[in-house]
């Protein structure tokens, strides 16, 4: 009874528009905060896009928020297209959306995007991060190793523990939101949309996209080692969020009456990259490659990666690691300290045994174990280091329950490597390439064209959002094609 009441409200809020409330402004320094901070996240992400896509998603997005009660709204917010291969979408107090090019694939067609803009700028207008920062600054103990590792291994399971104990400010910014949270966005963002002249059915089919990817990426995770989409896990999925968000649209009696703008999306997606950028490292399957960077390493079987700007992070039954790399001067010993202090930021002691040296792949290499006291009891953490030349190093650090050491990834420590030129000119970016459907094509024969090992029919449908019935002559679809660097 009480959810049918709280439905048929919301209900009432899409279809009463932005003049229910007076217009509210921003608070001052939210804005100045999110302006500060504007470059870095830039940077943890990858960088930004420009140009016309770019250009593009601001003037949705804008569009969007126009209806969003907030004073002087076209001003106010700033929407960023992130060049990132993780499928996320978040917002920051004081105006600032970011959309991933990841996520953009997704979707098939301008009311989406619109949708997903809008619910981000629902999160802000509602001022959903008072609470979300409180309850982030009650539970926070950023830096601690013995809570974060602790709490963890204690349970068993190893999480995100070296990415909670570095934690970034991005990871801050998508704390995830409460269930109720994000159904009162789905609302905003739909009334918005609605408002805006686009068509609310396009929510539904963009949470029915995003759960399509989800399922397909739990199917393949095993094999290509990728994680759970990051917007599929802030953002909870399910067939109940699905079904209110299609029952909100029809309550606006505006269903399939608005504007989808299929061909003009397609159009600016035609030829946006795909998964990693190889500037930044590419991962397939168990193997982690760099080409710029002329090195390659495998994690072993049962362990995920996830790649970033700095670092690329394994996770597994057996413990996680990260893989990045730093300035070297020689002092091997102040090297590891320096990434034993980054791990703790000093406050928790880890002593360390004496340096190990060795050669790996004809790699000068040296390493170092040691144990942390943690509330739940001690943890082993180690590092491996690789005197790379020319004033830089590279190293993993390891953290495994006590007793293992660095053993559970032996086999991907001895396996990083140099690449040859010829290895390194091989790696070629994924891009989309939208194509018209010519009479003949199946399924199958469009799939093959895809540039994956495995699951390539799979992908297409999940991609395209079409079962296994022939496509329509003329019908335009999306293809993850080979581009060039």
């Amino acid at each position: 009874m009480r959810r049918t009441l709280m439905f048929a409200t919301a209900a009432a809020v899409v279809l009463a528009g932005a003049a229910d409330a007076q217009l509210r402004s921003l608070a001052p320094q939210d804005v100045a905060k999110a302006a500060q901070q504007h470059a870095s996240v830039i940077k943890e992400f990858g960088g930004a896009e420009t140009g016309a896509r770019a250009a593009y998603v601001d003037r949705i997005g804008r569009r969007v928020a126009g209806y969003s009660g907030t004073a002087n709204a076209g001003q106010a917010y700033h929407f960023t297209t992130l060049n990132s291969p993780v499928e996320n979408a978040f917002s920051v107090p004081g105006g600032y959306v970011y959309i991933t090019r990841q996520l953009m694939t997704l979707m098939g067609d301008e009311g989406e995007l619109a949708f997903v803009l809008g619910h981000e700028t629902g999160h802000i207008a509602a001022n959903h991060a008072k609470s979300r920062q409180a309850r982030a600054q009650r539970d926070s103990l950023l830096g601690v190793l013995g809570v974060v590792l602790g709490s963890v291994v204690g349970n068993n399971a190893f999480g995100n523990l070296i990415s909670q104990s570095t934690q970034r400010f991005s990871q801050l910014a998508t704390l995830g939101f409460s269930r109720n949270q994000e159904y009162q966005a789905d609302q905003l963002g739909i009334r918005y949309m609605t408002q805006a002249g686009y068509d609310p059915g396009a929510a539904g089919t963009m949470l029915a996209a995003l759960g399509r990817s989800t399922a397909l990426e739990a199917r393949v995770q095993g094999k290509t080692g990728r994680s759970t989409p990051e917007w599929a896990s802030t953002h909870p999925l399910s067939e109940n969020r699905v079904a209110q968000a299609n029952a909100l649209a029809r309550q606006t009696g505006r269903v399939g009456s608005g504007l989808r703008n299929r061909d003009a999306f397609l159009a600016q997606l035609d030829g946006i990259r795909v998964d990693d950028d190889p500037a930044q490292g590419v991962i397939d399957g168990r193997n982690f490659t760099h080409p710029d960077l002329k090195l390659m390493f495998t994690v072993p079987t049962g362990f995920q990666m996830e790649n970033s700007v700095s670092d690329v992070t394994i996770a597994g039954s057996g413990g996680q690691a990260q893989f990045s790399g730093g300035k070297f001067d020689g002092n091997l010993d102040q090297y590891v300290a320096a990434v034993i202090n980054q791990l703790t930021q000093g406050k928790v002691q880890v002593a360390m045994s004496p340096l190990q040296r060795t050669a790996i792949n004809g790699i000068p290499a040296a390493y170092s174990e040691g144990r942390a006291d943690t509330a739940n009891g001690p943890v082993d953490v180690g590092v491996m280091v690789y005197q790379w030349g020319n004033g830089s190093a590279y190293h993993f650090l390891t953290l495994t329950q006590a007793g293992q050491g660095m053993r559970p990834f032996a086999s991907m420590l001895n396996s990083l490597r140099r690449i040859t030129d010829q290895e390194a000119a091989a790696i070629q970016p994924k891009v989309i390439r939208v194509v018209t459907v010519r009479r003949g094509d199946t399924v199958q024969s469009l799939a093959e064209q895809m540039a994956y090992r495995d699951f390539r029919v799979e992908r297409f449908q999940s991609l395209n959002g079409i079962g296994s019935a022939a496509p329509v002559p003329g019908q335009k679809v999306k293809l993850v094609v080979l581009g060039r660097r």
